[in-house]
């Protein structure tokens, strides 16, 4: 079984700003001390399965040098540029595309990770992901690894499952459904039904191409036609068509439409890191419960996320449970409760004070 990597790294991680920018995204930070990035982590962890010649990384087009500089040891045509940010169907349709015109007479088992996620337990992950490759490869379907949820959190999706369908360790996948208020997500946990969407995904060539032809058929006819002029080296050409694919995610697209879904329950320390309140789920913090990283001082706080990445002296006293991030140009100060809605900060910035961006 030929094994590939497509991992995700498009993205432009709005909820880490003021360090998260334009230039630099989430992806290409180090959040965990050990001066590792967050896209040489996914693909590191994923190495135990899948060789560095046959890992592939899509990115926005400017973001190539960055990942040239960070992975020097994947080959420079694994590198994929989406033209344009259109969701993850057409991202996940462009890397298939590719990875076909590369092995045009195999079948290849591809696994999807996005760059910037968390997984403390790599040799548990390594695991789940080899096991849904032999999965995919048996049951020609979609397999998905899902997270046991630790607590009724509402800013994930999650996937319900037939308990009563396990075979080796495989489920079938009976719904997708949306990110839930604290009501339902509190059903969800104690029902014992529901698994976090993780948005790793497992399926052969052919599967997910068979996919695309039944849901996103004009989708389907686009990539036909790029794959054409992969091979022949077109980028202007690649660049015109793929505005024609359909702007989807592939949840949505595909995932809450087939019936040939499976998944893995998965335990292995994983964290999505969407915002500044992930820094202290995926590291140490002290006595009171604060994760600070900078020249800070802080006295009689509590709870707080503190990253100082400039040269000033960052210091507080009776802080309780807020976010303070000083970068250079921005100071951010928000309460945890609001940490999740910089999206909205960003926003009144584009109109505004856009080179902060």
């Amino acid at each position: 079984m030929k094994k590939t990597a497509l991992i995700m790294a498009g993205g432009k991680g709005e909820r880490f700003w003021p360090k998260s920018r334009q230039g630099l995204p989430k992806q290409f930070l180090s959040l965990t001390g050990d001066n590792k990035t967050m896209i040489q982590l996914a693909v590191e962890r994923i190495s135990d399965n899948v060789l560095i010649a046959d890992t592939f990384v899509v990115t926005n087009e400017k973001y190539k040098e960055l990942v040239k500089e960070q992975l020097p040891g994947l080959p420079e045509e694994n590198i994929i540029c989406e033209p344009e940010g259109r969701n993850t169907a057409p991202c996940i349709g462009l890397g298939a595309a590719v990875i076909s015109s590369r092995y045009p007479d195999e079948d290849p088992t591809i696994i999807v990770l996005p760059s910037d996620h968390m997984v403390k337990d790599v040799i548990a992950f390594n695991d789940r992901i080899k096991t849904a490759c032999e999965a995919a490869d048996e049951k020609k379907g979609i397999v998905t690894i899902g997270i046991r949820p630790g607590y009724p959190e509402t800013g994930y999706g999650y996937i319900r499952y037939d308990r009563s369908s396990e075979e080796n360790g495989v489920f079938k996948v009976s719904s997708f459904v949306e990110k839930p208020d604290l009501d339902t997500a509190k059903k969800y946990l104690e029902s014992g039904e529901y698994l976090w969407n993780s948005g790793m995904f497992v399926w052969n060539l052919s599967t997910i191409r068979d996919s695309f032809k039944t849901f996103l058929p004009e989708t389907y006819d686009v990539l036909k036609k790029i794959k054409e002029h992969i091979l022949s080296d077109s980028t202007k050409k690649i660049k015109e068509l793929f505005k024609e694919t359909e702007a989807e995610s592939v949840d949505y697209a595909i995932m809450e439409k087939a019936d040939n879904i499976y998944i893995i329950p998965g335990d292995f320390g994983w964290d999505d890191v969407g915002s500044w309140l992930a820094l202290s789920r995926i590291n140490d913090t002290d006595q009171n419960g604060n994760f600070i990283t900078g020249n800070v001082t802080a006295l009689d706080t509590y709870g707080c996320i503190i990253d100082s990445s400039s040269d000033r002296l960052v210091a507080t006293l009776g802080a309780k449970d807020l976010v303070i991030v000083d970068t250079e140009d921005v100071l951010l100060v928000t309460d945890k409760a609001h940490a999740a809605d910089i999206k909205t900060l960003i926003s009144e910035l584009k109109n505004t004070k856009d080179r902060y961006l």
